[in-house]
């Protein structure tokens, strides 16, 4: 398995700021990136896509954990995000729900921003008690029966 060093963490945040150019963002001008690292050490990234119609716009944070998903069929183990404020911005409740789902509690999330400040935790942090597949299984949603 993959052991990132500091300087692939570095690498990750350097590869959300510079896909943040690559959003599309015509209605709020707000322009994300991210990047994933996976468990094999590839490096994916996204950049939010928004839409007129509100509700299709997609986080940048959801477009690299797909893009990683669908080329490496791999799950990430860290996502840097990018967000061009003085201070750091965390991921969505939507794109914690992904991240959880693909990467598990203990991904290391790191919020950059155009300030000095950075977020830098475990996804476990974030959204704690988080839902998840196990949360599917029929055995565990059984309610008692009163005789």
């Amino acid at each position: 398995m993959f052991k990132p060093t500091d300087a692939d963490w570095k690498r990750l945040t350097d590869f959300a700021r510079n896909a943040a150019a690559r959003a599309w963002a015509p209605y709020s001008g707000f322009r994300v990136g991210a990047a994933v690292l996976t468990r094999y050490g590839a490096i994916r990234v996204g950049a939010n896509i928004e839409n007129a119609s509100y509700g299709l716009t997609v986080c940048a944070e959801r477009v690299a954990v797909w893009d990683a998903w669908i080329r490496h069929h791999d799950r990430p183990i860290g996502v840097a995000i990018y967000t061009p404020t003085p201070t750091p911005a965390a991921p969505c409740g939507a794109c914690r729900q992904v991240l959880h789902e693909f990467g598990g509690g203990d991904l290391r999330v790191i919020s950059v921003c155009d300030g000095p400040q950075r977020i830098d935790c475990l996804l476990v942090q974030l959204l704690p008690a988080a839902f998840g597949p196990a949360d599917l299984e029929p055995k565990r949603h059984r309610v008692p029966v009163n005789p």
